[in-house]
């Protein structure tokens, strides 16, 4: 059972504190959510937990192990990143991008071995996208792009996956559909932290909400004891309604607080 556990982590970048004590625990089997406004240090966490910056206090744990000390390979193998940023470069076709997600393992796209080839097949299968396999991702829609991004980061097979807003100017129902794909690789024994900004979509699929501010991590806990107007207020300094339909959210935004 994977484990990553993040105690006390600080930051400091240009004389500025942008992570100034933050905790978090996530395990095999759940998907947690960093909830925030902009600037908040959601971002940047995820950055602190992959070692990409340099802690000027705490810990990060995976499995007993920091991460920052880690070989890039290793690191890798053991935690997959989508970034919130995902350029192409040249216009790839979708299987063989996926079987990027296999390069920390000691394979390329012109190299597959059985176990790599196999896991970008279950890849493609978990994210639907079989009959676009051949197809140049700079001819896919913008919600196919996505879960082409997502199915490379499946494909590595890590323990624990950290996606940065992966549902950043999708519809609706890309949204749902790409969260459905995480709750599900969550669901198949693995760990996720997501970063998101939508409080309804976020208490719909995870596990656990973590709200941050200033650097900090204010609350953590259950959507049904965390999402409140009072959370909101809190956090996002706004005034909001909050219900819960059976397992669906309706939050709704009425004003500053």
């Amino acid at each position: 059972m994977a484990e990553l556990c993040v105690h006390d982590v600080a930051v400091t970048l240009a004389q500025r504190d942008v992570l100034r004590g933050a905790s978090l625990r996530v395990m095999s089997r759940e998907l947690v959510v960093l909830l925030g406004p902009n600037g908040a240090g959601k971002t940047m966490l995820l950055r602190a937990v992959l070692g990409l910056v340099n802690r000027r206090r705490g810990s990060v744990r995976l499995d007993g192990d920091d991460p920052a000390l880690l070989s890039a390979a290793e690191r890798a193998r053991r935690l997959s990143y989508l970034p919130q940023s995902r350029p192409l470069a040249w216009p790839l076709r979708v299987r063989d991008m996926v079987a990027l997600g296999r390069f920390a393992h000691g394979a390329s796209p012109e190299r597959l071995g059985n176990e790599d080839a196999a896991a970008v097949e279950r890849a493609l299968v978990a994210c639907d996208l079989q009959r676009l396999a051949d197809r140049p991702c700079d001819t896919l829609s913008g919600g196919e792009l996505c879960r082409a991004h997502m199915a490379r980061a499946m494909a590595g097979e890590a323990s624990i996956l950290l996606a940065d807003e992966p549902t950043e100017a999708l519809d609706p129902l890309h949204q749902h559909q790409v969260l459905s794909l995480i709750r599900a690789y969550a669901d198949a024994g693995n760990g996720a932290l997501v970063v998101l900004h939508e409080a309804a979509l976020a208490a719909r699929f995870a596990d656990r909400l973590a709200w941050m501010r200033d650097g900090r991590i204010v609350a953590d806990g259950p959507p049904d004891q965390t999402l409140t107007p009072e959370r909101m207020a809190e956090v996002y300094d706004v005034r909001a309604t909050v219900r819960r339909i059976a397992e669906d959210w309706v939050v709704a935004v009425t004003g500053p607080a």
